[in-house]
Order: C-alpha cells, then structure tokens, then sequence
C-alpha cells in the first residue's frame, strides 16, 4: 500500500517501438529472449502454457503485450492491400508520416509485395526505416544503380553509378566477391578509401524470399559510422549500407569543420 500514491509519466506503450527503433539506429539487435521487448518475450509453446494464456493471458503474462506497445492487430499486408490497412499498420508502429512519405512507403511495399508471398511486420518497420527515418534530401552521395557479376568460372565484378551533389558518377570493380567488389567500386566513384570496420547481415523475416538488413560500421581517418541497407538482394542491400555510413561520415566530417560547432563544443 506505501506505493498507492506513488505514479510515473512513463509512456509504456512506447517501449516496443522505441527498441526498435534504437535497435535500428544503433544496428544492434535485440535478442528474442529479452524481457518485454524481445521477440519471444510474449511467446510461449509448452502446450500447458499456450492453454492457459488462451483461457486468460495472465495466467503466465504479467502484462499484456499492448500494455508495452507490441502489435495487436491481425491485419496482414499483401500486394492486394489499400493505403487504408497500410496507414493502420505504420499507426501501430508509432510512426506519424505525411501523405507524401506514405506514398512513398507504399511504392515500396507495393513492388515488395510483387517479389514475396507475404510481407511480415519487420519487413514494413524495415522500410520505413529505411525510406522515411534518413535524411536523403541532406545527403551528398546517392546511390542510384548497382549491377554485378561473378560465378566459379569469373572473377567477381561490380558497376555502380551515384550521384553526388547532382553529379552521376559510375565505377567498376573486381573484388573477392560481389559485396568487396561493390564496396571497391564505390570506393573509386567517391575517390576515398574507407576502412571497414564491420560487416553483419541479417534475415528479416523466413524464407528465400526474404529482405536482407546489412549494417556496416566505416571509418575515415578519425571519424566512424553506421550504415544500414535493405533489400531481397544482399548486395544491393550491401550497397546501401556502405552509401549510408558514406553519408553519415561526411556529415560528421562537416559538423566537425564548423566553427559554430567547435566554438559551442569548447563552452
């Protein structure tokens, strides 16, 4: 009873979202089996257990997973689903998106939708990530079109084009695989040579048709950063990744330049 009067302004709803969100920006990922956010942590399979949150959820649940800001809803989005569904769906995620970024997510969805049978929660917050939560009208480099080549019989060969500042630049490389090929290519288009720090990849949801999430880690004299790209192909998702950490290193790089920076950096 010492507690009855005792609150918080904490958003508990916000706590999912807001995981996956930091798990996005950080390319750290949350492990399924970590408490309230994780993915199992409202799973259960033991038969005993699967029966007895189905005749009351808090029989083995403390609390209920809308109480914390996991999905409830049932909706599932496919190449036959309106903008309607579409807009519930990223409400669900927590996200506020004008008409146009809406336009735009479902663009991609819609072509996703045409490559795979089903498209999964992760898959739509993957995009969403990765189409609305960068800042692409700030960035220097855009990456425009990656084509590759490569088998037991040929060596590995990438050509990218970018468009930096408004201006198209293309490039070719051969590398120990498509990925360190690409990575070269995009290498000699910009005319730096970045260190790679890390490389992980990651499957989104199952199956072959799955969207692959890439996170690099590059470094450039004294500045680092992460890049994360999405894709069905690794590559292109490759691709992306390393223009996006590109991206972030040459903000870095002009946030350190500014003297209005360093001038408040040094009060």
């Amino acid at each position: 009873d010492f507690l009855k009067d005792v609150y918080t302004t904490i958003n508990t709803k916000e706590l999912h979202p807001a995981s996956r969100l930091l798990s996005k920006i950080t390319s750290v990922p949350v492990p399924p089996n970590k408490a309230i956010v994780g993915q199992n942590a409202f799973a259960h399979e033991a038969g005993i257990h699967q029966d007895g949150v189905l005749k009351n959820p808090l029989t083995y649940e403390i609390m209920k997973p809308e109480d914390v800001g996991f999905p409830s809803s049932q909706i599932v989005i496919g190449k036959h689903s309106g903008r309607h569904a579409l807009m519930k769906k990223i409400a669900e995620f927590g996200y506020e998106l004008s008409p146009e970024e809406i336009k735009t997510v479902y663009s991609r969805i819609k072509d996703l939708a045409d490559r795979k049978k089903r498209i999964y929660d992760e898959d739509i917050e993957a995009i969403l990530f990765d189409e609305i939560l960068k800042t692409k009208k700030e960035d220097r480099y855009e990456l425009i079109s990656v084509n590759f080549s490569g088998g037991t019989d040929m060596e590995p060969t990438a050509t990218i084009v970018i468009r930096e500042n408004g201006q198209t630049k293309k490039s070719s490389a051969i590398g120990d695989g498509p990925v360190d090929a690409v990575y070269r290519a995009i290498q000699n288009a910009i005319g730096m040579n970045f260190e790679l720090v890390d490389y992980s990849v990651k499957s989104i949801s199952g199956g072959t048709d799955a969207q692959g999430d890439v996170s690099v880690i590059l470094k450039l004299g004294d500045i680092s950063a992460n890049g994360t790209g999405v894709s069905t192909d690794i590559v292109v998702a490759s691709a992306k990744a390393f223009i996006s950490a590109i991206n972030r290193i040459d903000k870095i790089s002009k946030l350190k330049k500014n003297p209005e920076i360093k001038e408040k950096r040094a009060l």
